[in-house]
């Protein structure tokens, strides 16, 4: 998907059609390791270690097709900034593209 550097559109700060300066932005952050319920936490507990049935730690089967991840694209972000006021405004609603350019 190409995408301008500029483009006029409504700034909802000044009120009135202005240029704008397009940034595709990352889609958000990533899981950290150690939040709850997370594989980190659990082995620095000592989980999955010792005798008898290690459960969701012991051994497991390979991962089966409905586990896989099934996009395979993101969707992109896209933030608006306003030439005049210099106040940025996000837009969340994007098309889905395997590469973003900006010409």
């Amino acid at each position: 998907m190409k995408l301008p550097k500029m483009t006029k559109r409504f700034c909802p700060y000044c009120k009135k059609q202005t240029e704008q300066k397009i940034k595709v932005v990352s889609t958000g952050g990533k899981r950290g390791t150690l939040k709850r319920g997370g594989i980190a936490r659990a082995k620095t507990r000592g989980l999955g270690v010792g005798i008898g049935n290690k459960g969701k730690w012991g051994s497991k089967p390979a991962v089966s097709k409905f586990k896989r991840k099934s996009k395979t694209t993101k969707k992109t972000n896209i933030m608006y900034t306003c030439q005049v006021c210099k106040k940025s405004k996000y837009q969340k609603k994007g098309k889905r593209a395997g590469r973003v350019l900006q010409e």
